[in-house]
């Protein structure tokens, strides 16, 4: 699994790398936001005897859900124009 963190403004490059995620960008905040996500999700998996390759799409989407990971955030409406 590949995190990406595209809010960094201090110029701090952050990099997680994990047994089967890799972490990538983002502010402090984001960064350990997105490590403890990537923790729970491989912990959950991992009671179920599973890995992230080992589950189909559809439970690691359920899996992730389940913690709070939002894969699929609404897109933002265009700025308005003057």
């Amino acid at each position: 699994m590949l995190g990406v963190g595209l809010d960094n403004e201090d110029g701090h490059k952050r990099i997680t790398k994990g047994k089967d995620f890799t972490l990538i960008g983002g502010s402090k905040e984001t960064h350990e936001e997105m490590q403890e996500k990537s923790i729970k999700l491989v912990e959950k998996l991992k009671k179920k005897g599973k890995t992230i390759g080992d589950v189909n799409d559809e439970e690691f989407i359920e899996t992730a859900e389940d913690i709070g990971i939002n894969l699929f955030p609404d897109p933002k409406p265009p700025p308005k124009m003057p």
